[in-house]
């Protein structure tokens, strides 16, 4: 329902500030407008873009938790979406998003609404397989061992029929005898 709304609100909000700053500055101050702001934006979202990037790697290789610059850098890109709709109060919406505190509050506040269970974050080396890594036997890289475990209640447990011959819990994913 919300993005009907917007849909249908949006282009109406944009069409009545064309009509009213065209009236106050004619139409080809209008058009340049629009198309500085569009080129004022790109340049903005791109040296905005590439520090997020840079911030994400380095916490990356640091082992850190990247949530807080991931988000940033989704509202960076949200931002360039919005600043290159052509429109008064997409540029408006779209250069406030490229103000850092008001995405900082803005990421607050969702946050607020945002549980993470959990979350794990490796990192290893750009320049090899981490240590005690094998490779496998095609050459394509490093193989990565892995493990799971699956936490059935006790009623999906009773609700689950054994399969013919008695295999229960057996999915045929795994080897027999193996895991």
């Amino acid at each position: 329902m919300w993005i009907f709304l917007a849909l249908l609100v949006v282009p109406l909000i944009e069409i009545g500030l064309f009509i009213e700053v065209g009236g106050l500055i004619g139409l080809w101050p209008t058009i340049a407008v629009v198309i500085g702001t569009a080129l004022l934006g790109t340049v903005l979202l791109r040296a905005q873009g590439l520090a997020a990037l840079r911030d994400l790697q380095s916490q990356m290789n640091r082992g850190e938790d990247p949530s807080r610059t991931l988000a940033h850098g989704a509202l960076i890109l949200v931002a360039g979406v919005v600043l290159l709709t052509p429109g008064f109060f997409t540029d408006a919406i779209g250069f406030l998003l490229l103000v850092p505190p008001v995405r900082a509050a803005l990421i607050a506040s969702l946050g607020r609404h945002v549980r993470v269970a959990a979350a794990n974050v490796h990192v290893h080396s750009a320049h090899g397989p981490p240590p005690g890594a094998r490779r496998d036997p095609g050459g394509k890289g490093p193989v990565i061992d892995g493990s799971f475990e699956t936490v059935e209640t006790e009623d999906e447990q009773e609700e689950r029929p054994t399969p013919p011959g008695g295999t229960a819990g057996r999915s045929g994913w795994t080897r027999p005898g193996g895991g």
